[in-house]
């Protein structure tokens, strides 16, 4: 992001100050629309909305430009903005990989290969693990408290809302017969969280500033129209912090009075407020603590300054929009829709509101534009929206699962700068998992194990059995691919090809040859999280590693062919996928997620993770045209877990089922994801508690209901349950950049359009129907069903 060339400070606040009041006066009580006050129902289908402020943190509602966001929680005598900067982690630049690991690992290889895996996780765990143990954690700002002296908590038509489209929350209410309307928004192009405080009586607003956090040394000091919070990140795990942070709040009224008060500011009087908060830390990259926070928030103030309220959320409405407005879904529309956000989730599983689960995939949509935009990090377990210092699993990069799984909905729902994050984090990883590689295994390349943090830490982490996975970058790896596959431009691939490269060097470098079979498999690693009968974790060869290598190896050689380079290297990589340990079909005519047969005789037989189920979803490997019969064991070890689990195991099993076409069983499940169980009344995902993966899967699943793709292979509604029997959808995307728009009708497909200004034919597959189509920039596919017939 390019910062404004820094100024005087006493030039630039009064310059700042002297805009601002400027830009306020466009934006006093007499502009807002009278009738604006009088909604007492949301006017459109894409918003949360209640009757009631919220009590808890999972019942505030969340804005976010993907690097700050807030949760508001929409009180009356005192409104709460729990606030978040995406670079606010504990800790500083670290090396965790342990010096004895090296020296030890040959030892614990021996003894799994003997079928001594417990002795070999406790080897492991004194000897290999991260020291330290576990990763930083990501930390909330604090909050930003907006108290109102003189109301009384008794309100008449009470409205909370977020609005999906225009990415603004506002409150409504009225006291006294005076109402009241606060509204919000986080501005990706100023940078700021901007606030206003209206009401339909001139001089009626009475209110006292405050900017508090739970941070080491954090402390606030109010100047004439100023509020700034600044502090220190905390040490963790012996690793010392090294951030400074700042948020800078600058208030303006038209009339009234404003003055510090302490560490507050108090408004007076005031026809109408606006608030613009900017927050920023030192942090510049992984190994770089070195920036001026102060400097990057003042400027970020001034900048947006310069803008009336009304500017700020029209252009943030519009910039959000251009991401937003791509896809456009209707699963039609029930009475249930006019209730409540909290009540229809209350209801969901016995009411009948198709258009809840549209709101769902709407949600998604939004959650992950607001949390993760070029230039910003990657969306991480809560997104970006943590009110802790202390935060479940660290809010950290879990990449076995949860990470991979915030981006599954980007590029087939056209959000593919929203993935530049992610890359950009990979692109770092390769850099820190470089030296992981090296001084822990000895070996080229690169690693990651199963999670990471903002410092990209790449060793394995808490405990063995937990964290001796090497697959972690690998996996990452595929959202590479994806990326170029969707979007198939060539200089990106050839800026990743590197990293593919780097990827399977390190796996060239360390796979071994099984003693009992002589396939090649990992050694040491685990089925994420899973414990097998023997007491332990830790194996060689789990069914998962195998199935995330051959499509490592696979997209990797792929992309030395269309790059017209590394011949030698991919005839490697062909040659030595042939050699990697094989899918294998159990006793119980399930996929077996381990090398050896133990599914039936494992300590947790629904536990969350369906590891070993990645070749079926997100991959393609298993598949019902080319290998039926795993296809089916597939579908056996789904039965054999359970379909509720976890939010967001939960929402992988939605996904799987549509895999495998069975759309109303998918929906079963997205039904038990959608419900107050695994659903909190701000529609953010319950684990419990809460992770942001469940709402991203949740919103690939919908979408895998009604459309599949690979390579340039189509399937339209693959899995359409019976529940949705009509409705449309527009603007979903497959690789080649191909835009697909559908509509259905008593379960059939009524007609798709197929567009894409990258030439080439594609297979489309309706049930057994099939047809290939010839798309170009100037022409589109339109295609009726429902035998498929090109029109």
């Amino acid at each position: 992001m390019t910062m404004p060339r820094p100024v005087g400070r006493g030039a630039m606040l009064k310059t700042r100050r002297s805009v601002l009041k400027e830009s306020v006066a466009l934006t006093g009580a007499i502009a807002i629309p009278v009738e604006s006050f009088s909604k007492t129902v949301p006017t459109h289908d894409k918003r949360l909305w209640y009757r009631q402020p919220a009590q808890k943190w999972v019942e505030a509602l969340p804005v976010g430009n993907g690097r700050i966001g807030a949760m508001i929680f929409g009180g009356t005598v005192q409104e709460r903005l729990q606030l978040n900067e995406d670079t606010l982690w504990n800790g500083g630049p670290y090396d965790p990989v342990n010096p004895q690991a090296k020296a030890n690992l040959p030892d614990v290889r021996r003894l799994i290969f003997a079928d001594r895996w417990a002795e070999a996780q406790a080897l492991a765990n004194k000897k290999v693990m991260a020291t330290p143990l576990h990763q930083m954690n990501y930390q909330t700002v604090g909050d930003l408290l907006i108290d109102m002296p003189g109301i009384s908590s008794g309100t008449d038509a009470y409205l909370r809302e977020l609005d999906l489209d225009a990415a603004i929350a506002r409150t409504r209410f009225t006291v006294n017969g005076v109402t009241f309307l606060r509204e919000v928004v986080a501005s990706p192009m100023d940078q700021v969280i901007a606030i206003r405080l209206s009401t339909d009586r001139p001089g009626s607003i009475n209110c006292d500033l405050s900017l508090k956090s739970p941070q080491p040394q954090a402390h606030a000091i109010a100047t004439r129209r100023s509020l700034i919070l600044s502090g220190r990140n905390s040490d963790q795990e012996g690793v010392k912090g090294a951030l400074t942070f700042v948020a800078h709040l600058e208030a303006a009224a038209v009339n009234g009075r404003i003055h510090p008060d302490g560490d507050r500011l108090s408004v007076r009087g005031a026809d109408s407020v606006t608030l613009l908060l900017a927050m920023a830390t030192s942090y510049r990259r992984f190994d770089d603590t070195g920036g001026n926070p102060a400097a990057i928030a003042a400027g970020q103030v001034a900048r947006a300054c310069g803008k009336s309220f009304d500017r700020i959320a029209s252009d943030t409405a519009a910039a959000h929009r251009r991401l937003f407005r791509r896809i456009e879904l209707d699963l039609g529309r029930t009475s249930a829709a006019d209730r409540p956000t909290d009540q229809r989730i209350a209801m969901s599983e016995s009411s009948d509101d198709p258009a809840l689960a549209a709101l769902y995939f709407d949600y998604g949509r939004y959650l992950l534009i607001c949390s993760s935009r070029p230039g910003s990090q990657p969306a991480n377990l809560q997104g970006i929206w943590n009110d802790s210092t202390n935060p479940p699993w660290g809010s950290k990069y879990t990449i076995n699962i949860n990470t991979e799984m915030n981006y599954w909905p980007a590029e087939p729902l056209a959000l593919g700068e929203c993935v530049e994050p992610l890359i950009a984090m990979v692109r770092d990883l390769a850099v820190t998992g470089a030296r992981t590689a090296r001084t822990m295994y000895g070996a080229r390349g690169w690693v990651v194990h199963h999670n990471t943090d903002l410092w990209r830490a790449t060793a394995p982490i808490d405990g063995a059995q937990w964290g001796l996975w090497p697959t972690g970058g690998a996996w990452l790896c595929m959202h590479l691919w994806y990326h170029y596959d969707y979007g198939r431009n060539a200089e990106y691939l050839k800026s990743i090809y590197p990293l593919l490269r780097g990827a399977c060097q390190f796996f060239l470098d360390t796979l071994m040859h099984d003693p009992r079979t002589g396939y090649l498999v990992t050694n040491p690693s685990l089925s994420p999280e899973n414990v097998h009968p023997h007491n332990a974790s830790i194996c060689a060869g789990p069914t998962m590693d195998m199935q995330i290598l051959r499509d490592l190896f696979d997209r990797t050689a792929r992309a030395a062919s269309i790059l017209k380079t590394d011949s030698g290297f991919a005839t490697r990589l062909w040659t030595t996928r042939k050699k990697l340990a094989p899918n294998k079909i159990g006793s119980e005519g399930q996929l077996q997620e381990w090398q050896f047969d133990w599914d039936a005789q494992a300590p947790e037989p629904h536990h969350r993770h369906v590891s070993h189920l990645y070749g079926l979803f997100p991959s393609d490997q298993i598949n019902m045209e080319d290998t039926p019969k795993l296809v089916a064991a597939a579908r056996k070890s789904l039965i054999m877990r359970g379909d509720e689990s976890t939010g967001w195991a939960t929402a992988w099993r939605a996904n799987l089922w549509a895999r495998l076409r069975e759309g109303d069983h998918a929906h079963r499940i997205l039904a038990f994801l959608l419900g107050p169980d695994r659903t909190y009344p701000n529609m953010f995902d319950a684990h419990p508690p809460f992770q942001i993966d469940g709402n991203f899967g949740g919103t690939r699943a919908i979408a895998e209901m009604l459309i599949q793709a690979r390579d340039d292979h189509i399937r339209l509604l693959p899995a359409l349950p019976r529940i949705w029997p009509r409705g449309s959808i527009s603007g979903l995307r497959a690789p080649g950049r191909t835009r697909i728009d559908l509509s259905w009708g008593a379960g059939q497909l009524i007609e798709a359009h197929l567009t894409s200004d990258l030439p080439g034919m594609r297979t489309v597959w309706l049930g057994d129907h099939r047809v290939e189509v010839q798309l170009s920039p100037d022409r589109t596919a339109r295609l009726r069903g429902p035998q498929l017939v090109e029109v």
